[in-house]
């Protein structure tokens, strides 16, 4: 819940950052006496949906680095090391993608991919991953990460994310007017949307961005399954993963930053499944064995 609550304060933080910025320039003026300019509205409403997410995906690989402390193995000091750096390029040649950089950070059972491009994109492992998994579980996990870098689950994530923007920021300020309208609808002073404007705004933003987290989160579910099934493919068998999800399951998950939530192999459950990014262990397992 409370990653939840942050990832959507931020999200509705980049979206208010800017609107004011661009109603500074002049570029919200899609309300005038004509009534809503609804081709005005769906150009603001298009930069300030899909800056925030862009910007997020370009600063994606500095910033998993920064929040989880992540250190980027430059030349492998230990046999392990080596053995990851190794595993990884492998997968990434089967996978046809470029290299990724190899990272390890401190913490409990988790790993993570992410990265704006498919050759230049970081996958990381915890030290709890590599000390409580056999190697086999490993590369099925590191599998499964090159499988998100292959299939451009970074970007397509991006994209969903700013095309909900879009229609929250949209539809907040559609309903917004409407509302406005009828409040003021006794009033022939034409001074531009009022309080109720702006209070309705913010009010159906909020709920708009729970929906739109909940379609994210979706997809988001969905992108797991793909991946399971793209580490299967990279390892020749389904069994590795599944003995990977089935270790995982009865390990608790590495709580990772609210920004890198949806990109790890596991997350904790939320008080929702409409929430959750990560499907249940057992639904991953049962569409490995096609019993899903």
């Amino acid at each position: 819940m409370k990653r939840i609550f942050l990832f959507l304060a931020t999200n509705l933080a980049v979206m208010l950052v800017m609107s004011i910025v661009l109603s500074l320039f002049g570029v919200d003026r899609y309300i005038g006496r004509g009534g809503l300019n609804l081709t005005s509205l769906m150009v603001f409403s298009l930069v300030v949906g899909f800056t925030g997410s862009i910007f997020s995906l370009l600063i994606s690989k500095p910033m998993a680095k920064w929040s989880t402390g992540a250190h980027v193995i430059e030349a492998p000091s230990n046999s392990t090391e080596l053995w990851l750096v190794n595993t990884v390029k492998m997968l990434a040649e089967r996978a046809g993608i470029g290299m990724p950089e190899v990272a390890v950070y401190d913490g409990e059972p988790n790993a993570f991919a992410t990265g704006a491009f498919k050759n230049s994109a970081l996958v990381a492992v915890s030290t709890g991953l590599l000390e409580s998994m056999k190697r086999e579980e490993i590369e099925a996990v590191l599998g499964h990460e090159i499988a998100h870098v292959a299939n451009g689950d970074m970007v397509t994530l991006t994209l969903i994310q700013g095309v909900v923007n879009t229609f929250v920021v949209f539809l907040a300020r559609v309903v917004g007017y409407f509302v406005d309208s009828f409040l003021s609808r006794n009033n022939d002073d034409n001074r531009g949307p009022g309080m109720g404007y702006m209070v309705t705004v913010f009010v159906c933003e909020i709920l708009f961005g729970i929906g739109a987290s909940i379609i994210v989160a979706w997809f988001s579910r969905q992108r797991e399954f793909r991946a399971d099934a793209g580490s299967a493919r990279l390892l020749g068998s389904s069994e590795p993963m599944i003995h990977a999800l089935a270790r995982l399951g009865g390990i608790p998950p590495g709580e990772l930053p609210k920004s890198m939530a949806a990109s790890g192999i596991s997350d904790k459950p939320g008080f929702s499944a409409l929430f959750s990014t990560h499907p249940p262990m057992e639904e991953r397992i049962a569409a490995l064995r096609g019993t899903k």
